[in-house]
């Protein structure tokens, strides 16, 4: 019984984190009227696999961009002369200074070249529907301040699909109803949207250039100077693919802030999601409790976790029904990338992340 009673808690948990809180999608909505010239401002290393697709949707915006600034990032592939064909303005990247991170900079640079009243800062890996900045800069305008959006995971390759449990908690944690209030609260960094006086009072990534979660100190930043932070589910209209380049790759963006990124959530969020999280991995007992008493009722937990996983799926991602149902080799994938979180962060003091190695706490390595 007490099998059925910590599942059951479990689920009702990740319902009670969930909060559907997407970017108005219905194309017959009054199209924005505001006079803002929107900079998009895009750091790129390594994303010839990626630009096009962002660059493509950039062009059949309804509401198209002021100006599209890429970043090359001492790209290694042919990023540039992507951006290039798309006719955007390219800045090449400069040495990284020391307290810096890679991001940060690119991201800072991209802001020293534009000339909009507000700032559209996405990854290469975006994928925009056509209304999706008509939808965002009314977001913002609705809510004040500044808004982010947790992108749709579009997965192609088997791999790509074990991100299920890691993208529920992103959501969860960004969506939940407690961190509303939380002083800490972070923005997406994959997609964000504010305007040029808001970024400019907080000094902008300049603020953040030693941390390997800028988004999420930069979300407090907003909030110590008085600015709402907004997030939202791109469910849509904002997506992205995050990590077509391998696994490796896919390991080493999960983890690079999987154990520093609860040290931000409100205490009031991490103990749902650990609710939520316990259950889950309970239920995967069902596999070794095959021909004993507990099989029914941990498979009892396994099908309500299954089920969930398959309602949620719709606004987290691209994910099938193989991964969905068989959800435990996704709890496995989970395990291994917070224990390698663990690892990097506890024993060797910093992350890895595209080629560069960077110390906890923000300062480069290599």
């Amino acid at each position: 019984m007490w099998i059925i009673i910590l599942v059951s808690v479990g689920c009702l948990s990740g319902f009670f984190l969930f909060k559907k809180n997407t970017l108005p999608l219905d194309p017959e909505l009054e199209p924005y009227r505001g006079n803002l010239k929107l900079s998009v401002i895009i750091p790129a290393r390594n994303e010839a696999c990626n630009l096009p697709h962002l660059l493509q949707s950039l062009q059949s915006q309804t509401v198209p961009p002021y100006e599209i600034i890429v970043i090359d990032d001492f790209s290694e592939d042919r990023t540039k002369e992507i951006a290039e064909s798309y006719g955007v303005k390219v800045i090449a990247g400069s040495t990284l200074p020391s307290g810096w991170t890679g991001k940060s900079w690119a991201v800072w640079n991209g802001y020293l070249n534009a000339t909009g009243d507000a700032f559209a800062f996405l990854d290469a890996d975006i994928r925009l529907a056509p209304h999706a900045l008509d939808a965002l800069l009314k977001a913002r305008e609705r809510a004040g301040g500044v808004v982010s959006v947790v992108p749709f995971h579009h997965t192609e390759k088997p791999y790509e699909k074990l991100a299920l449990v890691m993208n529920m908690l992103g959501i969860f944690a960004f969506t939940s109803i407690f961190e509303r209030s939380n002083p800490q609260k972070g923005l997406y960094g994959s997609c964000i949207l504010a305007l040029r006086e808001d970024y400019e009072r907080i000094n902008g990534h300049a603020s953040v250039r030693t941390e390997v979660l800028d988004d999420l100190l930069i979300g407090s930043k907003f909030i110590e100077a008085g600015i709402p932070v907004t997030n939202f589910i791109g469910h849509g209209l904002v997506s992205f693919r995050m990590y077509p380049q391998g696994i490796q790759s896919e390991i080493e963006g999960f983890s690079k802030g999987a154990i520093l990124s609860t040290s931000r959530l409100s205490p009031w969020t991490i103990i749902p999601i650990a609710i939520w999280v316990v259950g889950l991995l309970v239920s995967e007992a069902v596999f070794l409790a095959i021909g004993t008493s507990w099989f029914i009722p941990l498979l009892a937990g396994y099908l309500l976790y299954m089920l969930q996983f398959i309602y949620f799926k719709k606004y987290v991602g691209k994910f099938g029904l193989v991964i969905p149902v068989l959800h435990i080799i996704a709890a496995l994938f989970f395990i291994a990338v917070m224990l390698y979180s663990a690892y990097q962060v506890v024993f060797l003091g910093h992350v890895r992340w595209k080629g560069r190695k960077i110390r906890v706490g923000g300062r480069r390595e290599q």
